[in-house]
């Protein structure tokens, strides 16, 4: 084997690799073009992502109300508390609760209770302002709640839920 041989063979091996990494390279670009669309099309619709957070306006909401929003399908309960319910339910922190937590706990800003209006016994909307404990009463199965939506008496295993909510200034909440 000549020098140039030996040359000519280790040219034609630069450009087989040259090739395969060309090659290769196109391939991927290839697969990954044709599976982008299938995996973009598993992303929430423009429709779901609006109704993943809502703004509430607070302004509107006197204290002792309450009004209820739909937020992801689901009632979302909003009651500005006066003082007297602030009291009664920290007060009421210390009762033998069967799913126990505090006001503070429960809540971000005292006078703001936000919780999901759903009873955690099999998904009926409780009442408001009704049951032995001021606060909700799910008449489908004889659930009651407090003040602040901890389960006092009834077949409902836990607390009304708190969704995730920020506020963004001193009159607007968002949830989710």
């Amino acid at each position: 084997m000549t020098t140039t041989d030996h040359s000519e063979h280790d040219e034609d091996v630069t450009r087989r690799n040259f090739l395969y990494v060309a090659a290769g390279a196109v391939g991927t670009v290839g697969v990954a073009s044709a599976a982008w669309p299938l995996v973009d099309q598993m992303n929430p619709s423009a429709d779901v992502l609006a109704l993943a957070s809502v703004e509430v306006d607070l302004s509107s909401i006197p204290r002792g109300q309450t009004v209820k929003i739909l937020w992801r399908g689901k009632p979302v309960f909003i009651r500005h508390r006066t003082d007297a319910e602030i009291a009664k339910a920290v007060a009421d922190d210390t009762a033998d609760l069967r799913d126990p937590q505090t006001d503070e706990q429960r809540t971000e800003k005292p006078e703001w209770l936000i919780m999901v209006g759903v009873c955690t016994h099999l998904g009926c909307v409780p009442l408001d302002q009704r049951g032995e404990f001021g606060g909700w009463f799910c008449p489908c199965h004889g659930s009651h709640y407090d003040i602040s939506g901890r389960i006092r008496k009834g077949p409902a295993p836990r607390n009304m839920e708190v969704p995730t909510y920020a506020f963004l200034n001193d009159t607007t909440v968002k949830i989710g």
